[in-house]
């Protein structure tokens, strides 16, 4: 429809744009320390998820990174390697897929931009979702 090539962002990037990329100021939720101005969550959510835009943006402007809904990233589950990386890609193989940001249903601690969540891509459930990154 666009004419572009789009792929789901690896780990490190979906991390470095929900902590606000160059401009972060170093938040542990993706846009403020305090969870209820940037997300839905357990607490606040009613079950169920919300529209777009409805809590504050980060530091790039990019709104519901933490809460609302979990993000598929392409990178498969794996320990990460005790070696200095710039852009890791994650493991090649496994057998569930990093997810991140948490859900509507999850707790502060599930929501965090540091928190690395993961399940099988097949679960399907209604708190599972993805944001786009344009490919080269």
């Amino acid at each position: 429809m666009t004419d572009k090539n789009f792929r789901l962002p690896t780990e490190a990037e979906w991390e470095f744009a929900a902590r606000g990329g160059k401009k972060s100021r170093g938040y542990k939720y993706s846009g403020s320390n305090t969870i209820d101005d940037v997300a839905w969550y357990a607490k606040n959510s009613g079950d169920k998820t919300h529209p777009v835009k409805t809590k504050q943006a980060n530091e790039l402007g990019i709104y519901d990174m933490s809460g609302n809904i979990n993000e598929w990233c392409s990178d498969w589950y794996g320990e990460y390697s005790r070696d200095k990386q710039t852009n890791p890609t994650g493991s090649k193989k496994g057998k569930f897929r990093i997810f991140r940001g948490g859900g509507f249903n999850y707790y502060p601690k599930f929501c965090r931009s540091s928190r690395r969540n993961y399940g099988a891509p097949n679960d399907g459930y209604c708190y599972d979702g993805f944001r786009l990154a344009l490919s080269k």
